[in-house]
């Protein structure tokens, strides 16, 4: 009973922050000319709280220019083509969401609409027109419930109509799909911000939590992956692995950014690998004193996917 009270609390807590957070206040103290911020009252859906960060406080409109190109190059599966398919695919589900998930607001402002860009179609849908369930307040639904269910994602995500009048809101209380919880909607969430979908097995499904911390000492950033995460091709009974590695660096004093690629090859025998939690790559680096905010794209070779992580480091004197 305490744990089921405890994961209301927490879906509350997350629905709040993450479908209702978008309403709460403007772009921040720098007035933004109409190009901006026609993208920012989009595109906010999908930024990283670094990201916003970075954007609210950039000095000039070709800044923001250079910024909405990277924001959109980094979430490019293939940036190596012309087309940009998760650019045209958010825009596809924007228009999709203001036609079809229309409440009073635009669709793509509505629980389902959001949840929808988010994660795109749902795999499968059920809409219960008699049911004696209620909200996770405990308070008897009168209308519809609806459930989208995201095999990929493991996730049965619940929305109620709670007063029969055709407003559906998200439902936090945890769906339970053969007989256990599954999933978790904050992590499919967080990885689709990211442009990091669960499309394909294995590497963008899993590899996700790399680490990269700034070595003051020796000035040179570090990264650590995780052995598990990665898929390995086999080349003269060596386990092997190819990487490109993309760096965004904001001093978060000026916003000013620098950027840099460098390409890293990794092969061991397979008995070595077994015996290692994780592969360490340092690129040479120096940084002044001062907090930065560090944007890591990781591309595995050979179309096994892409990771990235944002994160804010602290350089100390």
């Amino acid at each position: 009973m305490q744990r089921k009270i405890i994961n209301y609390l927490m879906g509350f807590f997350f629905s709040f922050l993450i479908l209702g957070g978008l309403s709460c206040g403007g772009p921040g103290k720098i007035a933004l000319d109409p190009e901006s911020r026609d993208f920012y009252e989009i595109a906010q859906l999908i930024m990283t709280k670094h990201e916003k960060a970075i954007f609210r406080h950039l000095p000039d409109k070709e800044s923001r220019e250079e910024f909405i190109e990277d924001f959109w190059t980094k979430r490019d599966p293939d940036p190596h083509t012309d087309e940009n398919i998760f650019k045209d695919e958010f825009f596809r589900r924007i228009e999709y969401a203001n036609k079809r998930f229309k409440e009073g607001l635009p669709g793509w402002k509505t629980d389902r609409g959001r949840i929808y860009i988010y994660l795109g179609p749902p795999d499968k849908f059920d809409e219960l027109f008699t049911h004696d369930e209620r909200d996770f307040k405990g308070e008897r639904i009168r209308g519809s419930l609806l459930i989208w269910y995201y095999y990929r994602y493991q996730l049965g995500i619940k929305f109620v109509d709670k007063d029969g009048t055709g407003h559906f809101t998200f439902d936090p209380s945890p769906y339970e799909m053969g007989g256990g919880l599954i999933g978790s909607l904050t992590d499919a969430i967080d990885r689709a911000k990211l442009g990091i979908t669960s499309d394909k097995e294995g590497f963008a499904k899993k590899f996700v939590n790399f680490d990269v911390k700034f070595d003051n000492k020796k000035k040179e950033i570090v990264v650590s992956i995780p052995v598990k995460s990665i898929m390995f091709k086999e080349e003269d009974g060596l386990l092997k692995a190819d990487f490109e590695f993309e760096f965004y660096i904001y001093e978060k004093k000026d916003l000013k950014k620098v950027k840099f690629k460098e390409a890293k090859s990794f092969k061991k025998p397979e008995d070595e690998v077994l015996e290692l939690d994780d592969i360490i790559f340092t690129f040479p680096y120096n940084l002044n004193p001062g907090k930065f905010y560090f944007d890591v794209i990781i591309i595995i070779e050979g179309g096994l996917g892409k990771a990235r992580k944002i994160l804010e480091i602290k350089v100390k004197t």
